[in-house]
């Protein structure tokens, strides 16, 4: 006989009150990480405000993949520290975030894609990880599965292999920082709708929301798609367009296929979970929208190139399809840090399909940042200001689709 179920408790609820030294909006990932990092740092006034439950924008709508094989020496080093968070999570959070190391294939189908797999592996080893470009002997052997033949329009020719990549629970990360926060003394408040942000003599002032409004000199902006209406409250034009990205699960399966498998000219993803779907994703929507809708073509796209891969799973019932909705900056870049000419005002934005896998390392150094009031020096690259700059980053080539 079993026990009785024992609920876990999250987070307390608590009243909202008319100050906090510190005010975030958005209760995903990022918001949560930031927050956790604030409170081990000392600093216990916080809200995170969310407006409608923790986890509900990107943080739950996304496949979770975890990697650090980027194409840029500043991208490699700021996801490789996240990687590093995520492995020793479930020990630092307390709670079992199932973190499941499986590694990770990009898949070259000419011979210029292998050229730009092997400029990423050598970048990817200057900075101490372990990528390596593979060919089809070595292939077959990690997915067996994988039609290696020249029988379909594009054949794979080699992959990038990244062994430290994997997946995770994405609701247990959510609940980690979640419980973790509320037991350093951090209040979520869900169900809470910001209206407007207070602007007085340079400097954040207030926050306006449903429930009334909030004094604090720091706002930290987490809201992934919805980043760029909170920077108009403030009177700034983000470089950043929303765009819907979906993805798709399939009923169970007997395991496997261990490796996450990427495809940019197929535009195609697909990794199994611990329960046996495969989870299936794709590019961004070629429009820009708010929507969470998913949509036929999508399905039939990725269902299409998927058999191209893994033929054997034909017949396969799809059991779900969602939409998320992602941040894009022009360089595939995140925008982190302050802003010139308003103090108090902290951006966690432009994570476009990649953020999940960042959340752990953002929620630090921007906790580090407002601790301390200076600039950690793996985020600075990734200034706002470097538009104006044209100091851009260029980390399309292994953002696009790579997840």
């Amino acid at each position: 006989m079993f026990g009785p179920f024992r609920r876990i408790k999250l987070y307390s609820a608590a009243p909202l009150k008319r100050r906090y030294d510190v005010v975030i909006i958005g209760a995903g990932v990022h918001g949560l990480a930031t927050a956790y990092e604030l409170a081990r740092r000392g600093v216990r006034n916080i809200a995170v405000l969310e407006r409608y439950y923790i986890g509900a924008g990107s943080s739950g709508r996304n496949t979770a993949i975890i990697r650090s094989n980027y194409r840029t020496p500043v991208g490699v080093a700021f996801y490789d520290e996240s990687v590093k968070i995520y492995e020793r999570m479930s020990t630092d959070l307390g709670l079992n975030v199932m973190f499941s190391r499986r590694g990770h294939l990009t898949f070259a189908h000419t011979d210029q894609a292998i050229t730009g797999l092997r400029v990423r592996a050598e970048i990817n080893q200057i900075a101490g990880v372990d990528s390596r470009v593979i060919f089809r002997d070595e292939i077959a052997k990690l997915v067996p599965s994988l039609d290696l033949s020249k029988k379909p329009r594009y054949p794979v020719l080699a992959a990038l292999y990244h062994p430290p990549g994997g997946i995770i629970r994405h609701d247990a990360v959510v609940w980690g920082y979640a419980r973790a926060a509320d037991r350093l003394g951090v209040e979520i408040h869900p169900n809470t709708n910001v209206t407007g942000i207070g602007v007085s003599n340079g400097a954040v002032a207030t926050v306006r929301t449903e429930r009334g409004d909030i004094q604090t000199g720091t706002v930290v902006n987490a809201t992934a798609g919805w980043a760029s209406t909170i920077a108009e409250m403030v009177g700034i034009r983000l470089p950043i367009v929303s765009h819907p990205l979906q993805a798709l699960v399939t009923e169970p399966l007997k395991p496997f296929l261990n490796p996450v498998l990427v495809s940019a000219t197929l535009n195609v993803y697909v990794s199994q979970t611990d329960r046996g779907e495969l989870v299936i994703g794709s590019e961004i929507d070629p429009y820009s929208s708010y929507s969470n809708r998913s949509t036929l073509p999508f399905m039939e796209s990725s269902a299409a190139h998927v058999l191209e891969l893994l033929p054997c799973v034909a017949g396969v019932k799809v059991l779900r399809q969602w939409a998320g909705v992602c941040d894009m900056t022009p360089d595939y870049s995140p925008i982190m840090g302050t802003v010139p000419n308003l103090k108090g005002f902290v951006l966690d934005v432009g994570w476009g399909t990649y953020g999940f896998k960042a959340g752990p390392v953002s929620g630090r150094r921007i906790a580090e940042l407002i601790a301390t009031g200076r600039t950690p020096d793996l985020i600075k690259p990734f200034s706002i200001e470097r538009f104006a700059k044209g100091e851009l980053l260029g980390e399309k080539a292994a953002a696009a689709v790579s997840h």
